[in-house]
């Protein structure tokens, strides 16, 4: 192996340790059971809630962010959420235009990363408008065993997320407050998008290669009956 091989694989590794995500890493299971959703209906405030995530390239640099819209419906029963569905308007993606400096880009702008991530390089939107989250199981959290992130996490919350035509179970801790007339859920989890198939390209595509697996989900949302 000559010297500039060696090199690279070296400045290739290092890269991939550095950086990168900060959520709480999601766990993942084949699709499960959707929670009956019992007691009192709350109802997504779409005006307080917001869906943020962040993408990364290789390595963890380089980062872009932005947001997403949802509606949808959250059960409590006994001051504890019981079940609950969520519906994401995939044509709602809107990437943070801080995030993207078309000095670096090549004058590639965040509009331009909207219209990529909505093609058919990744989301599809045309064909899959929607992506659905359905609440499969509710616990609480125990800070004694389980670690996160998020200071003050209460629960673990378990659904099936559903983007495009594949549903992985997915779960992350939160923390919930519920009141006699709202709901609040936060969180900050990290997934892999290739559980999804979310891939640029065909596999081992190096354009694909230079984008991150790890997709960050920071969730704050308000439901009110």
């Amino acid at each position: 192996m000559n010297k500039f091989l060696i090199l690279a694989v070296m400045a290739s590794a290092l890269l991939a340790s550095c950086g990168g995500s900060n959520g709480d890493k999601a766990q993942v299971a084949t699709e499960q059971q959707v929670a009956e959703q019992k007691g009192s209906t709350y109802t997504v405030d779409t005006a307080t809630s917001s869906v943020n995530w962040k993408g990364y390239h290789k390595g963890g640099f380089d980062p872009r962010f932005g947001t997403l819209k949802t509606e949808g419906v959250v059960s409590v029963e006994n001051a504890a959420i019981t079940g609950g569905s969520f519906t994401i308007d995939m044509n709602s993606i809107a990437t943070d235009e801080s995030s993207v400096d078309p000095i670096t880009t090549g004058g590639k702008t965040a509009a331009d990363l909207d219209g990529h991530l909505k093609n058919a390089d990744f989301f599809e939107v045309e064909k899959y408008p929607t992506a659905k989250f359905e609440i499969t199981e509710v616990k609480a959290f125990d800070a004694a065993t389980e670690k996160s992130v998020l200071e003050g996490a209460t629960n673990v919350i378990s659904g099936n997320l559903t983007i495009k035509d594949k549903t992985v179970n997915v779960s992350f801790p939160a923390k919930v407050a519920v009141s006699e007339n709202e709901v609040s859920l936060q969180s900050n989890f990290t997934i892999n998008r290739q559980d999804w198939g979310l891939t640029y390209g065909t596999e081992g595509d190096a354009k694909d290669w230079m984008i991150s697996q790890e997709v960050d989900m920071e969730l704050n949302i308000v439901a009110k009956q």
